[in-house]
């Protein structure tokens, strides 16, 4: 029977000190539009797949909410159900959604990530980070200055377009490497990213840790360059060196943790909290917080990786419990630390562990369920089948993906629409989709009354690879059915500089909109004195 709770109730347990994990489970573009401070992003078509790592204590206080209304109304009642099958036993769900959220008087954001990027503006007001704009970064520039450019954002954003000149560090990774990249102490450092977080972020990070270089925020990131009209690049691969780590500022780093109180903890003390997590109604997440290559070739057993810049930026990504301990550590005695001091002024108990890599800590990995198995068709039966007109391809695949480029029978579907999609379907399914947990976690739960579907083995890559023709459609799905995709943050991004516009404004309007509460919530320093211009 499902459990319901009004928002008086909800906002309540919100700021009451105990663990929640509430979890938005429309799909990403609805989410976007319209969602609650703390709501945690988990579309209700990836629900089994995200949720053991975003809610790993089964036992969790958690709330489930939808619209409440409209396209997504009942898809919270669903995802409670299936949660509850699932083995978690405090599920509850928020009486009419979002839109009754808004109707008892609080605040409804759009956007993604907001804590992170709220926290980002408040930082900027509080330690008064020096910044360039566009204007000024490109002067220096044209005039040869020696200044070094450093882009905090994965090497992924990195590729899709750069300041001319910059060289890809991500934030996590600025404490450990910016010595090898900037040797020099006098040499001026910026640090931008797409828009005004990372950069803020980036630069107060090498601020706080001491470092004698003249340090700015480039004022707006990659957005402000363009919309000042100064060209950016593109495909660009100048990154840090994987070999490239320095140690000289870990006591700068221990300093930092300890003026933000973040406790060192013994791999016992963690032990002890991972099987005491149900007793004491505590969430644990232990944390690799250095790069995917290092995480790729070896960390501890029960570790999940969250790269450091990126759990700073967009922490609801990877911890999905409102309370939770977190554990960081690295190899390095650099990196935990200094994002912990961050984590710690966001409002999050984190501590850092002692030993990292090498203190021996193994915890049990979070249970994830089974997916049901489904049969498979390869590419070249599919075809044959398709010329038979006895199957029905439905992709479950991406909305932008499938425009890009799809079987031309093939129809776009997403879990929450799927079963009303196919009501009338007599032929047999094959599903298309990139994740073949997704497409069967998405038949048990939505064509269980239907006979079994088939999964395209491999998926499109194996349809490309046999030489098979696709189809684009950049038109379909229509705008309004592409759940999935959130256009307010894409279209910054595509030569839209209206977009841009609206982002920063968006970005920069977030602090008014908090309440009391939220804005309690954040541990930054009282007040910090300005940090004196080096320009």
């Amino acid at each position: 029977m499902t459990s319901f709770i009004d928002p008086k109730t909800l906002k309540s347990w919100l700021h009451d000190g105990a663990e929640i994990a509430l979890l938005d489970v429309r799909e990403h573009g609805q989410y976007g539009e319209a969602h609650l401070f703390y709501g945690i992003p988990l579309p209700f078509s990836r629900l089994e797949l995200d949720v053991p790592r975003l809610v790993p204590r089964r036992g969790a206080r958690v709330v489930v909410y939808d619209e409440g209304d409209g396209a997504s109304a009942g898809v919270a009642q669903r995802a409670a159900a299936q949660l509850a099958a699932l083995g978690y036993t405090g599920v509850h769900v928020l009486q009419g959604g979002a839109l009754a959220w808004k109707a008892a008087g609080y605040v409804l954001f759009a956007g993604v990530n907001l804590p992170s990027k709220t926290f980002g503006e408040l930082a900027e007001e509080v330690y008064h980070t020096p910044r360039v704009s566009a204007d000024q970064l490109a002067e220096m520039l044209a005039r040869n200055d020696k200044v070094v450019v450093l882009d905090g954002r994965p090497v992924s954003e990195f590729h899709k377009m750069n300041i001319p000149s910059a060289t890809c560090c991500p934030n996590g990774e600025l404490a450990y490497r910016v010595r090898q990249l900037v040797p020099d102490t006098t040499t001026p450092i910026v640090i931008n990213c797409a828009g005004r977080t990372r950069s803020i972020i980036g630069a107060q990070t090498l601020i706080n840790l001491g470092l004698p270089n003249p340090v700015y925020a480039l004022e707006n990131g990659t957005q402000g360059w363009y919309l000042n009209d100064h060209v950016l690049e593109h495909g660009g691969t100048r990154r840090y060196a994987d070999d490239s780590g320095n140690t000289d500022l870990r006591p700068a780093a221990k300093a930092l943790a300890a003026r933000f109180d973040v406790p060192v903890v013994t791999a016992p003390t963690v032990q002890q909290w991972a099987a005491e997590a149900a007793n004491t109604c505590r969430s644990l997440f232990l944390c690799d917080v250095r790069t995917p290559e290092e995480f790729a070739a070896g960390s501890l057993p029960g570790a999940q990786h969250t790269p450091g810049g990126q759990l700073m930026q967009a922490g609801d990504q990877y911890v999905g419990v409102r309370g939770a301990r977190l554990v960081l550590f690295d190899n390095d005695g650099v990196r935990a630390p200094t994002i912990a001091s961050w984590l710690r002024q966001m409002g999050h108990d984190a501590s850092v562990l002692e030993g990292g890599l090498a203190s021996g800590l193994s915890l049990a990995p979070a249970k994830a369920p089974a997916a049901p198995p489904l049969a498979t068709i390869d590419a070249q039966a599919l075809a044959a089948r398709l010329e038979k007109n006895d199957v029905a391809v439905i992709d479950l695949r991406g909305s932008m993906p499938f425009r890009a480029g799809h079987i031309a029978q093939a129809r776009w579907s997403i879990r929450p629409r799927l079963a009303a999609d196919v009501k009338n379907e007599t032929r047999q399914l094959v599903l298309v989709a990139d994740d073949a947990a997704l497409a069967a976690w998405t038949a048990a739960s939505e064509l269980a009354n239907l006979p079994a579907p088939l999964l395209l083995q491999g998926g499109m890559a194996a349809w490309r690879a046999a030489g098979l023709p696709l189809e684009a459609t950049p038109a379909l799905p229509a705008d309004a059915d592409c759940i999935d995709y959130l256009f307010f943050v894409h279209d910054r991004h595509d030569g839209n500089k209206e977009a841009a516009r609206r982002y920063l404004a968006w970005e920069t309007g977030l602090v008014a909109q908090l309440d009391a509460q939220e804005k309690a919530a954040f541990r930054l320093p009282a007040a910090v004195a300005a940090t004196p211009s080096h320009q």
